[in-house]
């Protein structure tokens, strides 16, 4: 007997953000797999089980959940934000792609929600209104060169960048290297957005220029925007300047 399987995306913490087809999935299922404060953020009912386990559980998680809905479970497996995006849905990919065959028969669904980059560009005007791209700081996954490579890639392609995993207890000094090396290939002039906690009472949006942006000024649940050339400063007297990059490009080709 095969069940199923949804991956839901919650947002970036606000629940005004969940999507409909969000909650209707979590009302839909039997077990929930999750990082502790995702799971903490449902209202399960008494007849709803949670399996809560710690942030860099993700493959043993998704095994887990597989193997539920493999003997016919109907099990969520959620994520903060989006959880296509350095979350919770390619892990699940991942395992089925190395699992035991039998996990190839089990209904899968994403259920996209609402990414920490697009929370944090709303609240700052519209810095992703051109070509971006999105890097994880984290090198648990991937080298540090290669996170570098592309930086420098992305900066002279004039792509605005999305960072994800700035910085952790264990990477405190990586968000400032990055920052260094940009310096190096980008104007001092460029706008970069700390957005923390995006849509929760605890929000904090910051601008800065590149030339004062300092890896101290974010935490792990912090995502930081770095603009290009193009990205202009709007002022907004007696609010924070508005942020955004032109939709037409005017620069070198």
């Amino acid at each position: 007997m095969t069940g199923s399987l949804t991956v839901v995306g919650l947002g970036p913490g606000n629940p005004d953000q969940i999507t409909p087809e969000a909650m209707a999935a979590v009302t839909a299922a039997e077990d929930f797999f999750g990082y502790f404060p995702y799971i903490d953020r449902l209202n399960l009912r008494p007849d709803q089980r949670r399996h809560a386990s710690d942030n860099r559980e993700e493959l043993a998680r998704a095994r887990a959940a597989l193997d539920m809905a493999a003997k016919g479970g109907k099990v969520c497996v959620v994520s903060g934000g989006d959880p296509g995006i350095f979350a919770m849905a390619a892990a699940v990919c991942e395992a089925i792609d190395e699992g035991p065959a039998e996990w190839r028969d089990i209904e899968l669904s994403v259920v996209p929600g609402v990414t920490a980059m697009l929370a944090v560009a709303a609240k700052a005007g519209a810095p992703l209104g051109h070509d971006f791209c999105a890097i994880s700081l984290s090198n648990n996954l991937k080298p540090w060169a290669v996170i570098e490579k592309r930086l420098v890639a992305a900066a002279e392609a004039g792509f605005v960048m999305a960072f994800y995993n700035p910085i952790s207890k264990a990477r405190p000094h990586q968000l400032g290297e990055a920052f260094d090396l940009l310096r190096k290939h980008l104007p001092a002039t460029v706008p970069v957005i700390f957005g923390r906690a995006a849509g929760r009472p605890d929000e904090s949006i910051r601008v800065v220029l590149l030339a004062e942006a300092q890896g101290d000024m974010a935490d792990m649940a912090t995502c930081v925007i770095v603009g290009t050339a193009e990205t202009r400063l709007v002022e907004h007297p007696g609010q924070r300047p508005i942020v955004y990059s032109p939709r037409s490009f005017k620069g070198d080709s």
